[in-house]
């Protein structure tokens, strides 16, 4: 058997979670060679490399597995923030399951489903880490009740605001997942405006970093960090300039573009440094009625450049549809639950009908 001895250095898997607007994106465009996943479109005033918002589950993994591919390129992943992300792993859970809420599959077992398909995308984002590329998972915070077994009477704390109900399990998987959970806020200290103390007035707000456990919130990490610092990456930095991620060389940042065969000659764009999101078969194609589709649907097919007519053919193949139905008459939940869920074999599908064309 091999044994390694000593520090393993490796790319790092950091959450960020505090209240709305205290700066955790401002905060990520400092970690190296940053490329985002903006989940609720929030990084608009940013000066930063992003892909589309994802309007699908499926979209959001296929990102991923996109920025992977440029191991050597970007050195971080953002995405921002993994309690869309969430919504978008319940949306998709319950298209593939026909269902019109993460409730309405009954005695907990929707979140189930949905813990085992965010497990998914955490491996997903592991893969990233063995890349080379650290991942930095954006949150909000909420404040809930808690209360120890072995105590009497709870108190309010700040925790992950994911699986806001009790049944669900996203928060536990998060944390586990992560090398540094750090939480952030504004530190704030009371000053009594009256001279028997009983009426007091709230006075600082500086905003700082907490990195270890405390009873009022969930933080951790693995660096010897000290338990709260100012909202500044310098104290950070010393991590990632040692990391395997920070050490690549800095490349030219590519474009996620879908339309970029489109726009260059087919001779130009073989020689073409920057690399393609996807990899089409038939680099012409394009949706014909992109505006009667579903945004879920025609984000993959702009991505992939498919057409409408390719769609309606493999869904004709199966029997579900005639092969003159257009798209927009399908039924909404088909569409989520099928050609969205299953975008990969239905993709395929579409590849092998192109290799029998007649030209």
């Amino acid at each position: 058997m091999q044994v390694i001895s000593g520090k393993v250095q490796k790319a790092k898997k950091v959450v960020l979670y505090g209240p709305e607007g205290i700066g955790k994106s401002s905060l990520a465009t400092r970690f190296p060679r940053p490329i985002f996943i903006d989940t609720e479109g929030s990084t608009t005033e940013l000066d930063v490399d992003r892909l589309p918002k994802p309007s699908s589950w499926e979209m959001l993994k296929q990102q991923v597995q996109w920025v992977k591919q440029q191991a050597g390129r970007y050195g971080t992943l953002v995405i921002d923030t993994i309690d869309w992300a969430e919504l978008l792993c319940n949306e998709g859970v319950c298209a593939a399951h026909q269902k019109q809420s993460i409730e309405d599959f009954g005695y907990g077992k929707g979140y189930v489903y949905s813990e085992e398909e965010f497990g998914r995308l955490l491996n997903m984002l592991s893969d990233l880490i063995e890349a080379g590329i650290n991942v930095v998972l954006n949150a909000h915070a909420q404040i809930v009740k808690f209360e120890q077994p072995d105590e009497m009477g709870a108190y309010d704390r700040y925790q992950l605001k994911l699986g806001k109900k009790t049944g669900s399990r996203t928060a536990a998987l998060v944390k586990e997942w992560a090398d540094m959970v750090l939480f952030i806020n504004y530190k704030t200290f009371s000053v009594a405006t009256d001279k028997e103390g009983k009426k007091n007035k709230a006075q600082g707000g500086i905003r700082t970093v907490y990195a270890t456990h405390h009873p009022a919130w969930d933080a951790k990490n693995r660096h010897g960090l000290p338990d709260e610092f100012p909202l500044d990456y310098s104290h950070l930095a010393h991590i990632f300039n040692s990391s395997a991620a920070a050490s690549q060389p800095a490349v030219q940042q590519p474009q996620y573009n879908s339309q970029q065969s489109q726009q260059q000659p087919p001779d130009q764009a073989q020689q073409s440094t920057q690399p393609e999101p996807m990899q089409p078969s038939n680099s012409g194609a394009q949706p014909e009625s992109g505006s009667s589709i579903p945004a879920s649907l025609l984000d993959l097919m702009m991505q992939h450049q498919v057409k409408d007519t390719e769609i309606q053919l493999v869904v004709s193949q199966k029997g579900y549809y005639p092969l003159d139905t257009p798209i927009a008459n399908y039924d909404p939940g088909f569409i989520a639950g099928v050609l969205v869920g299953a975008w990969p074999q239905v993709h395929g599908m579409i590849q092998e009908a192109r290799k029998n064309l007649p030209f």
